[in-house]
């Protein structure tokens, strides 16, 4: 079983409403959709958030921290009771981001770092990857 970010689906999940839709996901077989966001309680649309240090901060400076580490504890428990091999994240984001995060200047400045949600499928040792890095090895 594939686990991917929902809003590679096409899901209207994305914080300002819309997605993020990668037509190649569309055609794996056996894959179930999350969104460690939504999960979590936060609304669609909501306000675009970064991390800063170890919480999550909104652009009107709000902690939301705790709504991205619940959807991430759903979204990890959703992986275990599906038995999901690999996990297609959203590159960057605070949740779903593989390696490289924004930097919470809310610039588009990429940092070394990862998501709420990738930091717990790695103690979880579940497999995961970028939609970037993805598509990137499956074209070559």
């Amino acid at each position: 079983m594939i686990a991917i970010s929902a809003c590679l689906l096409g899901e209207n999940c994305k914080y300002n409403g819309g997605n993020n839709l990668r037509k190649e996901l569309l055609k794996l077989d056996n894959v179930i959709s999350i969104c460690p966001e939504m999960l979590g309680g936060l609304g669609c649309p909501r306000y675009p958030s970064e991390i800063v240090k170890d919480k999550v901060i909104n652009i009107k400076g709000e902690d939301v921290t705790e709504y991205f580490k619940k959807g991430a504890l759903i979204a990890l428990e959703k992986c275990k009771d599906n038995n999901v091999k690999l996990v297609i994240l959203k590159a960057y984001s605070p949740s779903c981001g593989c390696n490289k995060i924004y930097d919470g200047t809310f610039t588009s400045t990429l940092i070394n770092g990862d998501g709420i949600f990738v930091r717990l499928l790695k103690e979880n040792g579940i497999n995961y990857i970028d939609d970037i890095s993805y598509l990137k090895k499956e074209k070559d």
